[in-house]
């Protein structure tokens, strides 16, 4: 099959996948309640205690929260992908599209392109509820910064948990598999507080690994602060995701369909 032809059956799969969001209003309800929930307790109920360990001029706890909120949103909206690649599998549904005249590429693509609007809608109610509480970006062109980012890392996550959605046996596995990743990933990062109150001997983990570098460079680009290198080491990590984890991703899908 041509590049073409793939496409387009990406974009049918991507359609079918946002079409039952339509369908299951709730999934979008509940993907949006938890990253506002982690939001409005961190602030109001962790942010007097926290607060004061954000020592930088002019910002508050809520501006130093609430990109860290949307690098933890896209990754467990990552589990999602892998969750309903392994409900797909297990229900058979999978291999009704292996009868068809279709791209393999474009089950999981439309499967992760799908994921990526998702996490767009769920990113634009959460700067909302931001913006209630007293978060402000530091300009629109910070704003458009950071949510680029913000999606691009989501996307190269979706193909990570893709794989291991399609490596477990049951969506209920994959969702177990899933979260002994994303745990101490997200605590053990720079999302919810400054690196530097934290123990010297896990500071070590913590300023080496992809969680801390996204939460950084979305604080960078949403403040405006004049320095670059998370950002490129987060755009590092995002090829690095997709070069290993599209190709395992597709090799466990035809393995999983042959």
């Amino acid at each position: 099959m041509n590049f073409l032809g793939a496409v387009r059956d990406t974009w049918v799969m991507s359609v079918r996948n946002l079409r039952r969001y339509i369908r299951l209003p709730q999934l979008l309800f509940f993907s949006s309640v938890q990253p506002i929930m982690f939001l409005l307790l961190f602030n109001y109920v962790f942010g007097g205690a926290l607060g004061s360990s954000v020592r930088i001029p002019g910002i508050k706890y809520i501006d130093f929260l609430l990109p860290g909120i949307l690098v933890q949103m896209v990754m467990f909206g990552g589990v999602q992908t892998g969750i309903g690649l392994a409900d797909d599998m297990g229900k058979g549904i999978v291999d009704r599209f292996r009868s068809l005249p279709m791209s393999r590429l474009a089950v999981v693509a439309g499967r992760t392109f799908a994921d990526v609007v998702r996490n767009l809608t769920v990113i634009a109610i959460m700067i909302a509820v931001g913006y209630l509480i007293g978060f402000r970006f530091n300009s629109a062109l910070a704003a458009l910064g950071m949510v680029a980012i913000a999606l691009l890392f989501g996307y190269a996550l979706s193909w990570v948990f893709a794989f291991i959605g399609m490596m477990a046996k049951d969506s209920e596995t994959a969702q177990l598999a899933s979260f002994v990743f994303i745990f101490p990933l997200t605590f053990a990062s720079g999302v919810f507080v400054p690196i530097q109150t934290m123990p010297s001997w896990l500071q070590v983990f913590v300023r080496n690994q992809p969680v801390t570098f996204i939460a950084e460079a979305s604080r960078q680009l949403a403040l405006g602060v004049n320095e670059q290198g998370a950002i490129w080491k987060t755009i590092v990590w995002v090829i690095g995701l997709l070069a290993v984890f599209v190709p395992l991703a597709m090799w466990q899908y035809k393995r999983r369909v042959s």
